[in-house]
């Protein structure tokens, strides 16, 4: 099958990596909207009318499903193309709830402005926070981080520190990365915690939702590191063939193996 993945950057890189473990035999085309990265601190209407331009775009190439591997995209725009496009069609939620199952303290939620201002998170929150644990943090600094490639280091451990300045970490057992992007700042992230927070994100659980719905078989094997992947990517509707650009995906690949 050919599966649609898109995101406003390289964050959903991390959906398609899970992706393609678990469903290495399928093909993929991974669509990077970088002309309006970050969708975090955009209007609703703008990000639908992106979305919308991406999802006729993935239609037009042939796909069969498409994952919306972006929280916020999600979160504004999801039933927006589900009504307008007869294909099925994943978004992306925050891990909350196996975050809150999994809790004997605090939950804390980093998403972005956008994710926490609307609707879709506050009705998720009042489904399975019973007891009011969760807490909830804008961390739209590491989209920028995440789309200049730095990933860890002085930049990354200044920002988490002034950002996290409003709470007290020891309060915390589990932390759900509500964006896409902060996959790639697991270790940076698990290191401000003191490696003592269960870091959470939803990859897993939307990839085995795509299978599910697709009716196809995960993948639960140790994967060659020959494998041959089927996958085209494309940024903001401009294929990308330059060696340099396919590098750079190619490196962030190998930075997901990593976290």
């Amino acid at each position: 099958m050919k599966i649609g993945i898109f995101d406003s950057g390289i964050g959903g890189v991390t959906v398609l990596h899970e992706a393609m473990k678990r469903l290495p035999n399928e093909e993929y085309i991974f669509y990077a909207d970088l002309d309006h990265v970050p969708y975090g601190v955009k209007t609703p209407e703008e990000v639908i009318g992106f979305v919308d331009n991406i999802v006729a775009d993935l239609v037009g190439r042939g796909v069969d499903a498409i994952v919306i591997a972006c929280n916020t995209a999600t979160s504004v725009a999801a039933e927006y193309v589900r009504i307008k496009y007869d294909i099925p069609i994943i978004g992306m939620e925050p891990a909350v709830k196996p975050a809150v199952e999994a809790s004997n303290s605090r939950v804390l939620v980093m998403a972005t402005p956008i994710t926490i201002r609307e609707n879709k998170l506050q009705n998720l929150l009042k489904k399975v926070d019973k007891d009011h644990i969760v807490d909830l943090l804008p961390m739209p600094g590491l989209v920028r981080l995440a789309e200049a490639g730095i990933f860890e280091g002085p930049e990354v451990d200044e920002y988490l520190t002034e950002q996290m300045a409003v709470i007290n970490k020891d309060d915390y057992d589990q932390v759900v990365l509500g964006c896409t992007h902060f996959t790639y700042f697991k270790s940076a992230i698990s290191k401000f915690f003191g490696g003592k927070a269960g870091l959470v994100d939803g990859n897993r659980g939307t990839v085995k939702h795509l299978a599910e719905l697709l009716g196809l078989e995960l993948f639960d094997g140790d994967l060659s590191h020959d494998m041959i992947y089927n996958v085209t990517y494309v940024e903001s509707g401009r294929n990308v063939t330059a060696e340099a650009a396919l590098a750079k995906y190619a490196g962030l690949h190998a930075r997901l193996d990593q976290e």
